[in-house]
């Protein structure tokens, strides 16, 4: 996509640049070698494109075989590319960050990249994929507490990710151990922190998502909090 970042203690992806790809080349069987928990980790990416520009993907999905082997049999070439085709549309769109379209491919990573660094980037804890999937349920449901989207949006993402076999839960985390003031230390870290004003990808429904500026602290931390005390 022609972002570079490096994790860091303080943050993820907080150092990098722009470097425009010459070519991008994806191997399908490649996933054929990796461990089953990392190959459905990326079905994440794969909801949320769906859940961003097309719902035809995240309703074909509704249809897989629920935390089977045969789920895998599902990532097919077609799939990856139809994924794929929503990342290409929208990098193109705002190659540079610019235009705030771009920005929207982080839906759900402003909470997963908090969750990552809460566990110091342990992939025996918690995988990116992992991560993502907990975020998107976290900002489903946080665009619902401040009257975004109903209650059915984030009940749908949580209902897909768990299909594919994915965590939709803080305390799903193993030895979570997680508070709030951790994660709001680190999502004030976050690289979309313009000026000290929280921004987050937010959603007022399915394929309607949108960035979400000055976002209160006192509301995130009561959210949190609210998930914390629920793990």
């Amino acid at each position: 996509g022609g972002k570079t970042g490096v994790d860091h203690p303080r943050g993820k992806n907080l150092i990098g640049a722009f470097r425009q790809p010459s070519i991008v080349v994806m191997d399908p069987l490649y996933l054929q070698t990796l461990p089953q928990r990392e190959a459905l980790s990326g079905m994440a990416e794969v909801i949320k494109h769906g859940i961003l520009a097309d719902p035809g993907l995240f309703e074909m999905i509704s249809g897989w075989p629920s935390r089977s082997d045969a789920l895998l049999s599902k990532i097919t070439p077609s799939l990856l590319a139809r994924a794929v085709q929503v990342k290409i549309n929208t990098v193109q769109k705002d190659p540079f960050e610019r235009l705030g379209e771009r920005a929207k491919l982080n839906l759900g990573h402003t909470f997963g990249h908090a969750l990552e660094a809460a566990v110091g980037y342990n992939p025996d804890r918690l995988v990116h994929g992992e991560a993502v999937a907990i975020g998107l349920v976290l900002a489903h449901e946080f665009s619902h507490i401040l009257n975004q989207c109903g209650p059915e949006a984030a009940e749908r993402v949580k209902n897909h990710l768990q299909r594919v076999g994915l965590p939709t839960r803080i305390d799903q985390i193993p030895g979570a151990n997680i508070d709030s003031i951790t994660l709001m230390n680190a999502i004030e870290q976050d690289k979309k922190v313009q000026r000290g004003a929280l921004t987050f990808i937010l959603t007022r429904g399915i394929g309607q998502s949108y960035v979400a500026r000055d976002v209160p602290r006192n509301l995130v931390d009561e959210f949190l909090a609210s998930k914390l005390i629920r793990s």
